[in-house]
């Protein structure tokens, strides 16, 4: 297995992707960015890309959400939660008062800023492709970076212990995880059910007008499907033109789940499926009676029942006659 991720090393993409069964002796190709990794995959460069998704603290990944959702078709094939916790680094010999610019990646800063606030008030913030290679810049021997400290990944301090650290768990919020997902191409096997599934959707807005967002959601709704995270993201065709990114809990194969795709296929023709995995918290779904797999197949039956008796059965003639 070939392997892409948000390199440099020592980020917490990296750390995700080395929770894979057999990703430590696989090819890892660490990259730039989020579309360079997927556009690896597209390619055929490499078998499959782990991208962050989403974070508990800042929502989901934008740079993934418009990646997966427009060019050639991607799987997900699996995700990994991963616990996020920040230090503060420096080149060798700079104390914090020192610090005027902190660099760091976007969602990174975006975690730390209360504690920015309340011990670097003055700091300006440099936004860098990652939070590893923010650090990795303040390297003995590497160029001027253009700012004296960057927020990273403990493990990059592990990895490089020559740097200095300025000041560890700096995050606003010591529970915050990171969702990542492995990303294939639409070839790729479908994961088994399990009972503790997610599935993940790209739904256009096809049609800009009062409840076109209510059929959408009655899809699920009507079925018993629960969805554990909607957001909404910009074409960038045109002006008011969105798509939807939605995770549901379940997957293609539970009843519920492929009857709610039916239903958005008829209303949205251009629904694209990123696929049914594993949950990485295992959290089953809890799902109604009438809304089980049983309920379905019990329903279904009937209604080929009524059909078979409609077609063959007595008084099949005088369909349409109703009785006085």
């Amino acid at each position: 297995m070939r392997y892409a991720y948000l390199g440099p090393a020592g980020t917490f993409t990296e750390a995700a992707l080395l929770g894979v069964e057999g990703a430590r002796e696989a090819e890892r190709r660490p990259v730039s960015s989020v579309p360079v990794a997927l556009a690896a995959v597209r390619a055929g460069e490499v078998d499959a890309a782990m991208v962050p998704i989403e974070n508990s603290v800042e929502g989901g990944v934008t740079a993934t959400l418009d990646a997966v959702a427009t060019g050639s078709e991607l799987r997900i094939v699996r995700e990994a939660l991963v616990p996020i916790s920040f230090v503060l680094v420096a080149a060798p010999g700079t104390a914090l008062a020192d610090v005027r610019t902190v660099s760091t990646h976007s969602h990174a800063w975006a975690q730390v800023r209360g504690w920015m606030d309340e011990h670097l008030p003055g700091a300006d913030y440099v936004p860098a492709s990652s939070t590893a290679a923010a650090a990795l810049s303040l390297l003995p021997g590497a160029a001027e970076p253009g700012f004296e400290a960057a927020v990273c990944s403990p493990v990059v301090v592990e990895q490089h212990p020559e740097l200095e650290v300025l000041a560890e768990d700096i995050g606003d919020n010591r529970a915050a995880v990171t969702r990542f997902v492995l990303v294939a191409r639409p070839d790729a096997p479908l994961p088994p059910r399990t009972g503790a599934d997610r599935t993940t959707l790209v739904i256009p807005l096809w049609e800009d007008r009062a409840g076109a967002l209510m059929e959408i959601l009655e899809q699920f709704a009507t079925r018993g499907v629960n969805l554990s995270r909607i957001e909404s993201r910009p074409t960038g065709n045109f002006l008011g033109e969105y798509f939807f990114s939605v995770d549901v809990d379940g997957h293609l194969h539970d009843a519920r789940v492929a009857d709610a795709l039916m239903g958005l296929r008829r209303v949205c023709p251009s629904t694209r499926f990123l696929g049914s995995y594993p949950r990485a918290d295992h959290k089953v779904a809890t799902v109604a009676r009438h809304h089980s797999d049983g309920a379905f197949r019990e329903a279904a039956a009937w209604v080929a029942a009524l059909q078979g008796h409609g077609a063959h059965g007595p008084g099949a003639a005088g369909a349409g006659h109703v009785p006085a």
